[in-house]
Protein backbone atom coordinates (compact mmCIF):
# COMPACT_ATOMS: atom_id res chain seq x y z
CA UNK A 1 0.00 0.00 0.00
CA UNK A 2 1.35 3.44 -0.88
CA UNK A 3 1.94 6.13 1.73
CA UNK A 4 -0.76 8.30 0.17
CA UNK A 5 -3.35 5.53 0.38
CA UNK A 6 -2.36 4.86 3.99
CA UNK A 7 -2.84 8.58 4.76
CA UNK A 8 -6.23 8.53 3.07
CA UNK A 9 -7.40 5.54 5.11
CA UNK A 10 -6.08 7.09 8.32
CA UNK A 11 -8.02 10.27 7.57
CA UNK A 12 -11.13 8.19 6.82
CA UNK A 13 -10.83 6.44 10.20
CA UNK A 14 -11.48 9.79 11.89
CA UNK A 15 -14.75 10.33 10.04
CA UNK A 16 -18.21 9.33 11.24
CA UNK A 17 -19.35 5.80 10.29
CA UNK A 18 -21.73 7.03 7.56
CA UNK A 19 -18.92 8.95 5.83
CA UNK A 20 -16.64 5.93 6.15
CA UNK A 21 -19.28 3.80 4.43
CA UNK A 22 -19.55 6.33 1.59
CA UNK A 23 -15.78 6.18 1.09
CA UNK A 24 -15.81 2.38 1.26
CA UNK A 25 -18.49 2.18 -1.43
CA UNK A 26 -16.50 4.55 -3.67
CA UNK A 27 -13.27 2.56 -3.20
CA UNK A 28 -15.02 -0.73 -3.88
CA UNK A 29 -16.62 0.71 -7.01
CA UNK A 30 -13.31 2.10 -8.27
CA UNK A 31 -11.47 -1.16 -7.67
CA UNK A 32 -14.17 -3.40 -9.13
CA UNK A 33 -13.14 -2.67 -12.69
CA UNK A 34 -16.77 -1.93 -13.48
CA UNK A 35 -17.35 0.51 -16.30
CA UNK A 36 -20.87 1.17 -15.06
CA UNK A 37 -21.55 4.67 -13.73
CA UNK A 38 -21.98 5.14 -10.00
CA UNK A 39 -25.69 4.83 -9.11
CA UNK A 40 -27.37 8.19 -8.60
CA UNK A 41 -29.55 8.70 -5.56
CA UNK A 42 -32.89 10.08 -6.82
CA UNK A 43 -32.69 12.75 -4.11
CA UNK A 44 -29.63 14.19 -5.91
CA UNK A 45 -31.05 14.11 -9.44
CA UNK A 46 -32.24 17.74 -9.52
CA UNK A 47 -28.87 19.02 -8.27
CA UNK A 48 -27.04 17.00 -10.93
CA UNK A 49 -29.35 18.25 -13.68
CA UNK A 50 -28.93 21.84 -12.45
CA UNK A 51 -25.15 21.43 -12.48
CA UNK A 52 -25.18 20.03 -16.01
CA UNK A 53 -27.32 22.93 -17.18
CA UNK A 54 -24.94 25.43 -15.54
CA UNK A 55 -21.99 23.73 -17.26
CA UNK A 56 -23.80 23.85 -20.60
CA UNK A 57 -24.20 27.60 -20.12
CA UNK A 58 -20.51 27.92 -19.16
CA UNK A 59 -21.30 28.97 -15.59
CA UNK A 60 -18.32 27.77 -13.58
CA UNK A 61 -16.97 28.82 -10.20
CA UNK A 62 -14.16 31.37 -10.27
CA UNK A 63 -10.75 30.53 -8.83
CA UNK A 64 -11.56 32.82 -5.88
CA UNK A 65 -14.81 30.94 -5.19
CA UNK A 66 -13.00 27.61 -5.34
CA UNK A 67 -10.27 28.84 -2.99
CA UNK A 68 -12.93 30.11 -0.57
CA UNK A 69 -14.69 26.73 -0.60
CA UNK A 70 -11.44 24.91 0.14
CA UNK A 71 -10.70 27.30 3.03
CA UNK A 72 -14.18 26.74 4.42
CA UNK A 73 -13.68 22.98 4.44
CA UNK A 74 -10.12 23.11 5.71
CA UNK A 75 -8.30 22.03 2.56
Amino acid sequence: MTKLLEQAFEAARRLPPEAQDDIARAVLHLTSGSQEPEPLDPVDLNAVLDGLEQARRGEFASEAEIAAAFRRFGK
